[in-house]
């Protein structure tokens, strides 16, 4: 009787996690379609083909809903490969990055947020702590690996103010690759090409 039980609490939850993995999914193709403004969790849930009790089960809000599968979509897509050379692994993630901004759901689900946080200070917090700081480490990731292979100068110190630091300073130049990225995404809307990003990381390492 207990083997039953337990296999009966598998199954009520593969299924639930089924359903989650749907809502995760019908949020961001609905919000491609909709705009950020006309989706609704009635609208979530008949695309997801779950109860709207069900989704309320799990999250208060459209934000969370986005913010959920946001997080997703970018730890599976926005961590830099690992090739052994630093510009080519830094070119590589950039035109990734900017890839994941400009031409997926994802990133359309990322702008929706970015705008919504402007004005939500609970979002806000939350983007910042579930994925911008997260993201950053991400974006590091590179520069870190090269100095460990010995690839840049052994006296840099990420910590270090820039101006006493003999060496590239990491933040400094993840700023100079991913800011302008992110500007033309949140800004000004300009292409970001294969071209601009490649530049970015050029103009980076030729100071390096």
């Amino acid at each position: 009787m207990g083997g039953t039980a337990q296999k009966h609490r598998g199954n009520r939850y593969g299924r639930s996690e089924e359903a989650r993995q749907s809502v995760l999914e019908a949020v961001d193709d609905l919000l491609v379609e909709v705009g950020y403004a006309r989706l609704t969790i009635e609208g979530i849930a008949e695309r997801a083909g779950v109860a709207k009790q069900t989704i309320y089960r799990w999250w208060p809000s459209k934000n969370d809903i986005l913010m959920d599968a946001f997080v997703q979509d970018a730890a599976e897509a926005l961590i830099p490969s690992d090739t052994g050379d630093l510009r080519h692994d830094l070119r590589t993630h950039a035109r990734n990055v900017a890839a994941f901004l400009t031409a997926s759901d994802a990133g359309a689900v990322f702008r929706a947020l970015t705008a919504q946080a402007q004005h939500d200070p609970a979002l806000a917090a939350r983007l910042q702590a579930e994925h911008l700081g997260k993201q950053r480490g991400y974006d590091r990731l590179p520069f870190e690996r090269a100095l460990t292979r010995g690839d840049l100068d052994p006296g840099m110190d990420p910590g270090m103010d820039p101006g006493m630091d003999p060496g590239m300073d990491i933040d400094l130049a993840v700023d100079q690759i991913m800011g302008p990225i992110y500007y033309r995404v949140l800004v000004t809307g300009q292409p970001v090409t294969q071209e601009f990003t490649d530049t970015l990381v050029d103009a980076v390492l030729s100071r390096g």
